[in-house]
């Protein structure tokens, strides 16, 4: 028989989608859930009877306010393919979803989303989304009076709050236990936790006018440096997904860092990060507020480091192979190398992080005077490892070679995180080179930290993007470096000495604004020695 001869109300329709969404669509949220309570007791029978009924009430009340007349059913298929989606990214790789996440994906590189396309997301999509969306659409839509199928729907709601408010007061300590011990549930729970984020990206992203606010007005160069001798040339290299556990200079076992182990570097080795995306760390590791009171689109709307520079006299470059500045850069020279077809360093529509360094001597040599060039890696960006270096650099085996990390033994996916970490080294340590054959008229620096961590495989999380809250140390946890040239460490004002007794003092991304204005002797109102890495060491 065919779906086409079933007439259904509309609200009868949106109460069966609710029905499959908690019965199949949420399976990462019940094991989890499951988990936390410690599975079935005496003591929490009446609870977990009652909590699929408190969510199907719940998922009933958002859907009926999201679905209204004829967009009932195209409402209904969206919502279940994004919750198709966003439960199979939580069951594979412990994804949660909020307003950052979904930054994220707005401003993710197309390489890196399709890195994460395969035939187990495609059979998960097809399967608890685009079939119930095919039922859905199938099927006749009862007709009638819109007061009276209004009047139903209103009916339909109060009853599913009568329910939820029924539930909540028969088992309130239980769920307030619940909550408040677990904040993590409310972001696996489809599709409440696709609504609130959409809610809270669309609140940050497009409720204000953007209106740029100038940061170090005053900004100068010092005189001691307008009188040195040479100029300075400082690269800031940004990594991506590096985690500071994994860094033989750390003190890891096994031998990531083995070029950078003879440039003479500093690792600070407590060093944290802003967020756990790059959507957050990259705009708020260049800007003055520090993590505490950094805000989503801060970085449109308000000047950052290179801005404060740049006012100051000092020549800045940018040079990307990544997904963009996030608007750190949107006001200085900005270079995209991601998308070059250079031979050997460029393959399958994406580069390896030495293009950054394709072409940077010519760039050098037009320089005629104090200069900041940034690096934006693609690093270490997961799940496909595997592909951030050449295979010249394979140097641990066997890896991890697909992007389905939940069926690869997890050394299998060390092997190829700690690979891409090794091929990090060559480059970092290609760049000091680099810096090193121009010491006749610089004086030069370098300056690395990741934007954020990376889990693989701890807890049965991977990847990044956790809430920073509930964030494991893997994530939050990044490598800081620091080379200088001779004639940097013999210029006035730098104690290499002291800088090497605080490898270990805690330091984190609020430094590096403040650190590269006193690399580069800029003075100003917004500049702040107690979070300047050279601060306590200036003689």
């Amino acid at each position: 028989m065919s779906l086409r001869n079933f007439t259904l109300r509309r609200p009868t329709l949106t109460l069966l989608a609710s029905l499959w969404l908690v019965a199949l669509g949420n399976f990462p949220f019940w094991r989890a859930v499951w988990q936390d309570v410690g599975g079935l007791r005496t003591d929490n029978f009446l609870f977990l009877l009652s909590l699929p009924l408190l969510v199907l009430a719940w998922v009933y009340l958002l859907l009926s306010l999201l679905t209204w007349g004829r967009a009932t059913k195209a409402v209904l298929g969206a919502v279940l393919l994004s919750s198709a989606a966003a439960s199979y990214f939580t069951y594979t790789y412990g994804m949660l979803l909020d307003h950052s996440m979904i930054a994220n994906v707005v401003q993710t590189h197309a390489a890196e989303a399709q890195d994460l396309v395969s035939w187990r997301l495609s059979a998960w999509l097809l399967v608890f989304g685009l079939l119930p969306a095919l039922l859905i659409a199938r099927v006749r839509v009862a007709g009638g009076p819109a007061t009276r199928e209004l009047g139903i729907k209103a009916l339909g709601m109060v009853a599913a709050a009568a329910c939820l408010v029924a539930v909540l007061f028969v088992n309130y300590q239980h769920y307030a236990s619940l909550l408040r011990n677990h904040r993590e549930l409310r972001l696996m729970l489809v599709p409440h936790n696709i609504v609130a984020a959409a809610h809270g990206y669309l609140k940050r992203y497009l409720a204000a006018p953007i209106v740029l606010e100038v940061v170090g007005a005053d900004a100068t160069r010092a005189v001691a440096a307008a009188r040195a001798g040479k100029p300075t040339l400082t690269m800031v290299v940004v990594g991506e997904t590096a985690r500071a556990a994994n860094f033989s200079l750390n003190g890891y076992p096994r031998p990531t860092n083995p070029e950078l182990a003879r440039q003479h570097v500093l690792s600070f080795s407590d060093a944290s990060a802003c967020g756990t995306s790059t959507a957050v760390s990259l705009p708020c590791m260049f800007l003055d507020v520090g993590r505490d009171r950094f805000e989503d689109t801060l970085a449109l709307r308000r000047e950052g480091l290179l801005d404060v520079l740049q006012r100051a006299g000092v020549t800045v470059q940018w040079r990307d192979n990544n997904s963009g500045c996030k608007g750190v850069c949107d006001r200085v020279p900005y270079e995209d190398l991601s998308n070059l077809k250079v031979p050997g360093l460029c393959r399958d529509g994406e580069c390896y992080d030495e293009i950054l360094l394709h072409g940077l001597q010519s760039r050098i040599d037009r320089l005629d005077g104090d200069a900041v060039i940034v690096l934006h890696m693609r690093g270490s960006h997961g799940p496909a490892y595997f592909k951030r270096y050449p295979p010249a650099f394979g140097y641990f085996t066997p890896v991890c070679n697909t992007v389905q990390l939940d069926h690869c033994l997890r050394q299998n996916i060390v092997n190829a995180y700690d690979n891409t970490l090794r091929y990090t080294d060559h480059v970092l340590s290609q760049t000091i080179d680099l810096l090193r054959s121009n010491a006749a008229r610089f004086d030069t620096a370098m300056l690395y930290v990741s934007d954020h961590g990376e889990s693989l495989g701890e807890n049965g999380l991977y990847l990044h993007g956790i809430p920073y809250a509930l964030a494991p140390d893997e994530q939050v946890h990044v490598p800081m470096l620091l080379w200088l040239s001779e004639g940097m460490r013999e210029r006035p004002g730098i104690d290499t000495a002291c800088l090497e007794a605080r490898q270990r003092e805690p330091v984190s991304h609020d430094y590096l604004f403040h650190s590269v204005l006193g690399l580069s002797n800029v003075r100003t109102s917004v500049y702040r020695p107690e979070r300047d890495l050279f601060g306590p060491c200036k003689s």
